[in-house]
Parts: C-alpha cells; structure tokens; sequence
C-alpha cells in the first residue's frame, strides 16, 4: 500500500521558485496547471480549520494583491459542479474584497480527508492556526476520519507528543479556549492549567494570570501550590472512621464502596462491572435484610 507523504504540504504540489518577481512566478504556475477561475463558482471549503480571519490582516493582504498580483494560486477541487476550496481562503477572500471576478488555481483531485490534511499543513507551514483551531483540526481528523493520533502527527510532519499537548487544550473551559485563540494566554499557560482537575480551579488560575500578568513559570508554581493546597485539604477532612468502615464493606460485597458525608446525610457508593456483578451485590444486600 502506498504511503501517504502530505507532510510537505503544498511545496508538493507547487514547485517552489527563487524569483521575486510577480509576474515570472505567475507566468512560471501556468506552465506548472494553473487556471484562472471565476471567483463566484468557488465555495469555502467546509474543511477549513481556521475559524477566525483578522480583518485587518486581510485589508493587507488585499493590498498587497492589488500591488503585485497573486505570487501563489489557491487550491481547489471540483465538487458538485463547483470548485472548493482546499487551501488558500485568505487569498480567496481578499480576492472577493477586490472585486477580482478571476483568481489563479491548481484543480485538485482529492478527497475529503486530503482536503482537511492539506488545509491543516497549509495553515501551519504559514503560522496561521491558533493553539485551538490547531486543536480542533486534529480532532476533527480523529473523529470524522478515525485516524489515530500516532497518523496525525506523521501527516502534518509533528511527532505525537506535541498532537497530543494541542489536543489536550480542548479539555479546558471554552473561556480558557477563547483567551488561547486570541491570544491572551500562551499555549504555555493553558497547559499549566490542565494540570487542575476542575473547571472552577483553571478559571480562577486563568483569571489569576491575566489580571497579574503571570509568565509561564509562575504559572506553574502557581497550579502546584494549588493542587499541594487541595491534597493537604482533602487529607485534613478525610475520617478515618469512615476510611475503616468502607474498607470493612469492600470486604463485605467484594467491589469498591465509598462513603460520601456531608454535613447533614450522606451516600454511599458501591461499584458492579456487569450485570451479573449486579445481581450479586442486590443478592447480598437482600440477604442483610
């Protein structure tokens, strides 16, 4: 079976060239399958893994387009008698901002999942993604494709390690997530906080690193110290008595029981791992009666 090598990305497709001059490198993609294509029949590609577009970044690349012309086509795919986009929708966008009716493409033959891999290398190779939108690409990839982890990262040219720290970020508030996206917060940041486990403890960590302007350090002294805080205060109001009276009924029903007190009542929980486990601990408990 073939390997798939997506990892270049679009240098794959489009011979890179040393000439700074617009028109040589225009001239230079014709010859290489570049088409002009009205820009009205082109859609966004549903597959696009950046979710948002400064404006103000577009506003130059407009100008920069309407000074020296396209120096990279974008790349597209017939679909449904229209062309989608693969890679390149800030050009395509800046291109609608000029009024352009035409834009320089290279017609892809590529399915869904080449679209969604070649659109996530694209932004990456240029820096475009976010921690988040980077997050979210990667997932997309495991869960709409089913492809492995260990596949993501071998397709964008990333080892696993990092795939799996991006990822992790989704874990966290989608407040947390906004302030990544923007910028707030550095990635660095954000994985201090996933070292907390509740929602309540990584917003307060968050709100924390914003108002005192935390570095990335002190960030992670700052959620040691707070998980240090929340065993020392677990351990102090955990009852002995009642450690010894759910070790007694572990015993008793063969299956883990924890014991829940609160200041007025309480649970008590006993773990079954099949229907059968089920039916024996209803057994016993009957038997108690």
């Amino acid at each position: 079976m073939e390997k798939r090598v997506l990892g270049r990305g679009l240098a794959a497709l489009i011979p890179e060239t040393k000439t700074t001059d617009s028109m040589q490198i225009f001239e230079s993609n014709i010859q290489q399958g570049v088409r002009n294509i009205p820009v009205d029949k082109i859609r966004a590609n549903k597959y696009q893994p950046r979710e948002d577009f400064n404006q103000t970044s577009l506003d130059d690349l407009a100008a920069s387009i309407k000074e020296k012309g396209f120096i990279q086509p974008v790349l597209v795919r017939l679909k449904d008698n229209e062309y989608e986009l693969i890679a390149g929708e800030r050009r395509f966008r800046a291109a609608k901002k000029l009024g352009y009716k035409e834009i320089p493409a290279i017609i892809k033959d590529a399915t869904d999942l080449d679209s969604l891999e070649l659109s996530i290398i694209e932004n990456i190779q240029r820096e475009n993604l976010n921690p988040i939108d980077q997050a979210k690409a990667y997932k997309r990839l495991q869960d709409e494709f089913n492809i492995t982890q260990e596949k993501v990262a071998d397709t964008i040219g990333k080892d696993r390690t990092t795939v799996a720290n991006i990822t992790r970020l989704l874990n966290l508030p989608a407040k947390v997530q906004e302030y990544v996206s923007r910028g707030t917060i550095s990635m660095g940041h954000a994985r201090a906080m996933l070292s907390l486990t509740k929602e309540s403890e990584q917003m307060r960590l968050c709100t924390k690193v914003i108002k005192d302007d935390l570095s990335v350090r002190d960030t992670e002294s700052y959620a040691k110290k707070m998980s240090t805080q929340k065993s020392k205060t677990k351990a102090l109001i955990e009852d002995p008595d009642l450690k010894a009276l759910e070790q007694e009924l572990r015993e008793i029903f063969g299956t883990k029981v924890r014991i829940h007190k609160a200041k007025k009542g309480g649970k008590i929980e006993i773990e079954f791992y099949s229907d059968t486990d089920m039916q024996r601990v209803i057994t016993l408990l009957k038997s108690k009666r």
